[in-house]
């Protein structure tokens, strides 16, 4: 594939086979927005130890665009799918409604981070490039390999808005969606936060991080201080977690060595410890300007514990070391009345079936709209006193 002689687009099905530092660039040029999920080291954690490829049904067939001197320009981390789960953008409708109509939805192209809802970079350019030409022939080029190998579609989930935007002037389809984030505004300390929420809510979470506690000590373990055996704990909680809201959990045991391995300086494990045990466990991973909240377990029910691991230490971190933000996962309207604000996700969507494209398009407009009021909804059911949030709207 290339666009006219100059440029050659290739697909690349492991991205070990793409030099770390050439990504790296692409994906995160400014260090102090760093994403980790959409780091060279992340995804191949994820291939490494098996967790993507044939038999989990995430193939990877990354897109590369190479100058003429064969140095990478641009790339696409992208991925067959012989399924629609580990996604968080759901398209099952969409796949009912076309296998009833006698197409074949599977498979289908997947750009994104595998089982990760946090939003980032999809359309990767170098700062030296164009943007506007080399994201135009990234999406063109998955196309064409969509129509080469059958595929039904191409998938863009959780891209910036700005790319989003482009994506949209480049004919794909605009869907959004709702996380909950907790914003920055400049605070000094947990109870600066605190302060900034109306009354009563500010004694529930008071309340809540009490009784989390109650019993139990904390322990916060980062980067080389992280061992084999705060892995194996993790990982227990997680498969807890996992089995029971997924059926089957994404990643396995191999995955969380190999991310220690490529990645521990932005691993951050905090544990409830009862009697020398671990009985609780959350993962986070830390960003240039973020800290992304990701796995979470207990093998012991205690009031509140969940929320003290992985919303309020969060934010004390957060406000510790300067952050802007802390991502707290998908979905989750309880993460509301723990002062974590409605923000709008995006994805971008093309369907090589015309009438389905057609369709998808009429219900997205729809959908957009629902999302907005939702949003906006919620956004006065914030806990924050009035004057902060006016301010955070």
């Amino acid at each position: 594939m290339d666009d006219g002689g100059t440029r050659e687009a290739k697909v690349v099905s492991r991205i070990a086979d793409i030099p770390a530092a050439a990504w790296d660039r692409m994906a995160n040029p400014d260090p102090r927005l760093f994403n980790p999920f959409i780091a060279h080291g992340f995804l191949d954690a994820l291939e490494r130890a098996g967790t993507t490829g044939p038999e989990t049904g995430w193939v990877p067939q990354h897109i590369v665009l190479e100058n003429p001197a064969g140095a990478v320009e641009a790339a696409m981390p992208l991925y067959v799918k012989s399924h629609s789960r580990g996604e968080y953008v759901f398209d099952h409708a969409f796949a009912d409604a076309y296998h009833r109509a006698g197409g074949r939805y599977y498979p289908k192209l997947q750009a994104a981070v595998p089982f990760t809802p946090v939003p980032g970079s999809r359309l990767l350019v170098a700062p030296e490039a164009d943007r506007d030409t080399a994201e135009q022939t990234l999406v063109a080029a998955a196309m064409t390999l969509a129509e080469t190998i059958g595929a039904s579609s191409l998938h863009i989930t959780f891209p910036c808005i700005d790319a989003w935007d482009r994506c949209g002037a480049m004919g794909l389809l605009q869907r959004t969606g709702q996380q909950f984030h907790w914003q920055n505004q400049g605070y000094q300390s947990f109870d600066d936060f605190l302060a900034s929420l109306a009354s009563r809510k500010r004694k529930m979470l008071r309340k809540e991080r009490v009784e989390a506690v109650a019993g139990v000590t904390i322990e916060e373990v980062r980067g080389s201080q992280i061992t084999e055996a705060h892995w194996d704990d993790m990982y227990a909680f997680y498969l807890d977690t996992g089995a029971r809201k997924w059926g089957r959990p994404y990643l396995n045991r191999a995955f969380f060595s190999e991310l220690h391995r490529t990645m521990s300086d932005h691993c951050l494990l905090m544990f409830a410890v009862r009697d020398g045990r671990r009985i609780a466990g959350a993962m986070h991973m830390i960003g240039g300007d973020c800290l992304y909240g990701r796995y979470w377990g207990a093998s012991e029910h205690i009031p509140y514990l969940h929320f003290e691991l992985c919303y309020y230490r969060a934010i004390d971190y957060a406000i510790a070391h300067g952050l802007a933000r802390v991502e707290a996962g998908a979905q989750g309207e309880h993460k509301l009345a723990r002062g974590y604000n409605p923000v709008t996700t995006y994805s971008a969507h093309w369907f090589a079936d015309a009438g389905l494209h057609a369709a998808v398009a009429r219900f997205l407009v729809e959908e957009r709209r629902a999302v907005e009021e939702t949003n906006r909804l919620l956004a006065d059911y914030a806990p924050y006193k009035k004057a902060m949030a006016d301010e955070q709207d």
